[in-house]
Order: structure tokens, then C-alpha cells, then sequence
């Protein structure tokens, strides 16, 4: 069956940032009933997360009375707080548009099997950005002008690359006002919403 995840990530907080933000964001989540201060083993792939708080229905959409997701073993909240790059888990990456001429570049034949001439050569510069490499510029197919790894506009968010992200396990999706205060907590920065399944 699979867990199912949404990552919020903040796409313009640089690395020296990113701690702090991510502190002061946990604060208004906790302060607020969204999620608990205790951490405890509730999230995949770090030793700890913050489980639903109290307040977690006004943030979610309406699930028709069913907080199943709450009796969940993985339900909570993990930060990332690191150069990260973030996927939707299962499947490929459909298309990616970019964000300088708006064309879009199929990554996928009509069977959905990759390309591999040109998953290769946005693989490459994905793989570099997360390496720590700066200077992996990828050139547009189209226009030929070269846009940094980190600002391409993937198709369903498949991939988003930052310093931040907020992983919540198993929640039900998110109203979309509890979207726009978390982007201006975040500072009104660039922020996409990578859903996913593993």
C-alpha cells in the first residue's frame, strides 16, 4: 500500500538560512495545535518527527470525519534542513518547463519510459546541484539559455531542489490557505509542494 507523503519546500532560503527558518516555522506550527513539540519515531527516513496536534483539521481538507491518518504509525512532520533535492518517491518525471522561455521538454516517450538523452541531461545537473556544485547550469533545449538546476519547473512538482522542506507523512491534503500563511511564513519565498508515495 505504501506511505503516502507532502513535502513543502522553500526554493529560494539559502543554506545559511535555512536552520533558523526552519526553527521559526516549527514554532508556529506548534504554537498554533498543528503539530506537537515531542518528537518521537513517526516519519521515514530521520529518527524523529512531531506528530498531529490538536488543531491539525483546520489545516487539512475535510476528510468527512476520518482522522484514520492520526492512528497512523508514520504521521508526522520531518524538517530537512539541508541541500536536498526533493522527488514525488515512486514513478519518473513526466516534463519540466523552463522558467525563461516557458517551453516544456518531454522527459518521457509515449510508453512513460524516460528518455535517456534527455533525463541525462537534466540528471546530470540535478545530481551535481546535490553534491554541492554550483556552476551546473543546464541548457535549455529551446531557447539555449542556461538556468540553474534549482529553477526549472517540473511537471507536478516532481522535483523541487532548496535547503528546506517540510515532510508530513499520511496527512490528507492541504487547505490552500494553510498553504499561502506557510509561504509567508516562509518570507514570501518561491515555495513548491512535491506529493508523493513510497
Amino acid at each position: 500500500m505504501g506511505d503516502w507523503f507532502q513535502t513543502i519546500v522553500d526554493k529560494d532560503v539559502s543554506a545559511q538560512n535555512a536552520q533558523a527558518l526552519a526553527a521559526n516555522v516549527l514554532d508556529w506550527l506548534i504554537s498554533t495545535g498543528v503539530v506537537v513539540a515531542e518528537r518521537d519515531d513517526c516519519v521515514l527516513g530521520a529518527e524523529s518527527g512531531h506528530r498531529p496536534g490538536p488543531a491539525v483539521a483546520t489545516v487539512v481538507a475535510s476528510t468527512a470525519g476520518d482522522s484514520s491518518f492520526r492512528d497512523l504509525w508514520t504521521n508526522g512532520l520531518a524538517i530537512v534542513a539541508e541541500r536536498s533535492v526533493f522527488d514525488a518517491g515512486q514513478g519518473d518525471p513526466i516534463a519540466v518547463s523552463c522558467p525563461r522561455c516557458d517551453s516544456t521538454t518531454r522527459m518521457v516517450d509515449d510508453c512513460y519510459e524516460l528518455i535517456p538523452e534527455v533525463w541525462e541531461l537534466f540528471g546530470t545537473g540535478i545530481h551535481a546541484w546535490e553534491e554541492g556544485r554550483d556552476d551546473v547550469a543546464v541548457t535549455c533545449p529551446s531557447c539555449a539559455q542556461r538556468v540553474e538546476p534549482a529553477d526549472w519547473i517540473w511537471a507536478d512538482d516532481y522535483f523541487a531542489l532548496g535547503h528546506l522542506g517540510f515532510r508530513f507523512w499520511n496527512w490528507p491534503p492541504f487547505r490552500p490557505d494553510f498553504l499561502a500563511e506557510f509561504g509567508r511564513r516562509l518570507g514570501d519565498h518561491r515555495i513548491a509542494l512535491v506529493e508523493g508515495k513510497l
